[in-house]
């Protein structure tokens, strides 16, 4: 899918975030320059700015950064150019703070602080000859699973709950819109909706508007646990 079509498949929206969630450099950034992978960067915003990670499930984010972690594996062994997989760095960068973070806000500073040591460990590891080359691509071959696992558990604790506490509606947003992309994009590759490939995309998109719903549907609830 090219620029011109996901423009087009966008623009009913395109005037709704402009007028209440987005000005159209941010925009132009997420829908025009395709940089879906940053989708995580309002969530961190938001958890900051609230200085509370309440209602983001630890597990989910742990998924995410799994997710992640094969394909910059990969980059780094096969000595791949930075500036091809700088994004996705980018983004396994994003988990490893919101693991922190949700730790942190949750008065566990010091096991945030070891969870990103123990991870550096295992990305030493991984990058190590003393892991099977097998390894690698079989970490890359479950991210999407890892990534819909972390949605199901996402949307799991919203249910639980009650609310979505500190979940960002546009990150949620930006992930649900990424996903119809990347089920575009795997229909232009694959030219069938019964390949793995685009089944995995499709279910990860029903789950990102599952999540998308529950913000909606709870943001009363969260209104409701303010004034109370």
């Amino acid at each position: 899918m090219d620029t011109s079509e996901l423009e087009e498949l966008l623009s009913p929206t395109k005037e709704f975030l402009l007028t209440y969630f987005l000005p159209e450099k941010c925009y132009n950034y997420f829908f025009v320059d395709l940089n879906f992978l940053h989708a995580q960067l309002p969530q961190l915003w938001k958890v900051l700015r609230a200085r509370s990670a309440s209602g983001i499930s630890w597990w989910s984010v742990l998924l995410q950064v799994y997710a992640i972690t094969g394909p910059v594996v990969y980059c780094i062994t096969n000595n791949i150019p930075l500036e091809a997989w700088s994004e996705r760095l980018f983004m396994f960068m994003q988990g490893l703070a919101m693991g922190f973070l949700i730790q942190h806000y949750s008065g566990n500073t010091l096991k945030g602080i070891v969870f990103l040591l123990a991870y550096g460990g295992v990305m030493l590891l991984l990058t190590s000859p003393l892991v099977p080359e097998q390894v690698i691509p079989a970490m890359q071959a479950s991210s999407m699973l890892a990534v819909v696992a972390s949605r199901v558990i996402q949307a799991g604790t919203n249910y639980y709950h009650g609310n979505t506490g500190q979940l960002s509606a546009l990150s949620v947003f930006l992930v649900f819109t990424g996903s119809l992309a990347l089920i575009f994009t795997s229909l232009q590759e694959t030219g069938d909706w019964s390949s793995v490939s685009t089944v995995t995309h499709v279910v990860a998109a029903c789950l990102s508007c599952l999540l998308l719903t529950q913000v909606v549907c709870y943001r009363n609830s969260r209104t409701k646990d303010k004034t109370e």
